[in-house]
């Protein structure tokens, strides 16, 4: 299985009451950066194979700090970048709130798409397409971060979850928190989503489940023995 670890970027001066979306010069607050190297060090345990990034800077200089001292150069790929918000842009979102596609985007995010910018459905097209590719390049035997932002990181594990994109607003991702997909040959298996702790995995692809993996696609009936 090729092993996917997605992560956001740490906190700035607007994440929360401001819709920052892609406008320059948005860097890491003193939090993001502390909140950056710490993830460095929770991650430092995991072999990686690359590490990808939005092209933003507060998710260059998140992936950078985990990139520090493993040899390893941060790969930019555009389709990782932040929705495309458009108009809303730099607006409070106690201001977006009364929008009236507020509620569409809250309760039927495929069906919107924001004034002068992206549909919600294009943004995890794209998102989900990088993935794959990734994947391909990679190989099924890669371990690989992505450092992006929370709309689209919630988008692509909707997808490996096989949930409607209208259900995309149930998953949470926080700043720096790391979600772990491993992508087998039939279907993906979420391990962790919205994590903050410590993170260890194993390298066994068929996991420890009691030799029920047969295909390295297969659910462990009645739950499997865990990973080690």
């Amino acid at each position: 299985m090729t092993t996917l670890l997605l992560v956001r970027h740490g906190l700035t001066d607007l994440t929360g009451p401001v819709l920052a979306c892609r406008t320059p010069g948005v860097h890491l607050s003193e939090a993001g950066r502390a909140q950056a190297a710490a993830l460095a060090g929770r991650v430092a345990g995991v072999r990686l194979d690359a590490i990808v990034s939005s092209p933003l800077e507060r998710c260059l200089e998140t992936a950078e700090a985990v990139a520090e001292g493993r040899g390893l150069e941060v790969t930019v790929d555009e389709r990782f970048i932040e929705c495309g918000y458009g108009d809303w842009t730099g607006r409070p979102l106690k201001e977006l709130a009364e929008e009236p596609l507020w509620p569409v985007v809250q309760a039927h995010p495929s069906a919107a798409t924001f004034p002068g910018g992206e549909a919600v459905a294009d943004m995890q097209h794209r998102a989900v397409a990088a993935v794959r590719n990734w994947n391909e390049r990679l190989g099924e035997k890669a371990i690989y971060l992505v450092c992006s932002h929370g709309d689209v990181i919630k988008s692509i594990v909707a997808d490996a979850l096989g949930l409607h994109l209208d259900n995309f607003q149930r998953i949470t991702a926080d700043p720096a928190a790391v979600t772990v997909i491993r992508y087998a040959p039939l279907r993906p298996f979420v391990h962790r989503i919205n994590d903050m702790g410590e993170l260890k995995l194993s390298e066994d692809s068929e996991e420890k489940d009691g030799g029920e993996n047969i295909t390295g696609s297969d659910a462990a009936v009645g739950g499997g023995s865990g990973t080690t």
